[in-house]
């Protein structure tokens, strides 16, 4: 309970109560991130629920995006930002990990952020409204599981940080009750279209931390974040192809 507590209120903004702070519980906390994805997805579909039916869609589809942000403070796109200005900056790899420590945001992070949002927002606003609901819920839960997949596969390469601790706790048992619990949940929400969009994120979400590794040696929390948010927008992505061509059979759709 206790990591699952300190898992809730790292990575997100939903405080039940404060827990006092343990390493070890804090570490082994990446267990529970799929159910973090679950609580912010479902919040966000409600709110999505309620506001579809006084504002238009495309106000409702901004709100949407506004409740991540909101529930979460906004702390993986704060990664994405600082990943995409230390990425991109053509710079050797020391200098990259300047920049991404680099609390100022540059000319690649705030494109960037506009970018993920103007996808993100055109592919709510456009999605099938009989799938909206569980789509808003999955998509969560699989990208807040690819940062266990870097956690777990990657090198962290810091010597300080709450993302160190991440990676020195979690091993093939929290690796395992993630992955348990992010397929159990996919089954429930989507069934076989939602197992088919989590395969193929978590393949994405591997190559993009591979690429990342060759190029800086490892990863840290703001690379962690970075790929939690590319991945909620390929989760929604995906929902277009796999929603057409797989069979909606199982639970869910």
């Amino acid at each position: 309970m206790k990591s699952f507590m300190l898992a809730l209120q790292f990575i997100s903004r939903i405080h039940i109560f404060n827990v006092a702070f343990e390493e070890a519980a804090f570490g082994k906390a990446t267990r529970f991130f799929p159910l973090i994805g679950l609580i912010l997805g479902a919040i966000t579909a409600l709110l999505y629920r309620v506001c579809i039916t006084v504002f238009p869609l495309e106000v409702t589809s901004a709100l949407a995006i506004l409740s991540m942000v909101l529930l979460t403070g906004g702390i993986h796109l704060d990664g994405f930002m600082d990943s995409m200005d230390g990425l991109f900056s053509g710079r050797d790899r020391e200098r990259k990990l300047e920049i991404m420590k680099d609390s100022r945001i540059g000319a690649f992070g705030a494109v960037g952020l506009v970018s993920l949002f103007l996808v993100k927002y055109t592919v709510i606003l456009n999605l099938p409204f009989d799938f909206i609901y569980p789509l808003l819920m999955l998509a969560p839960v699989i990208s807040r599981w690819s940062m266990v997949i870097g956690i777990k596969f990657y090198p962290y390469l810091r010597e300080q940080g709450l993302g160190k601790l991440y990676s020195q706790y979690t091993g093939w048992i929290e690796f395992i009750f993630a992955t348990v619990l992010v397929v159990l949940i996919t089954i429930f929400l989507a069934g076989l279209p939602g197992l088919v969009m989590l395969l193929l994120a978590g393949l994405l979400a591997f190559l993009m931390y591979g690429r990342v590794y060759r190029q800086l040696g490892g990863l840290t929390g703001d690379i962690y974040g970075a790929v939690n948010e590319i991945t909620e927008v390929i989760v929604l992505l995906l929902s277009y192809p796999v929603l057409q061509y797989i069979p909606h059979i199982l639970i869910g759709f």
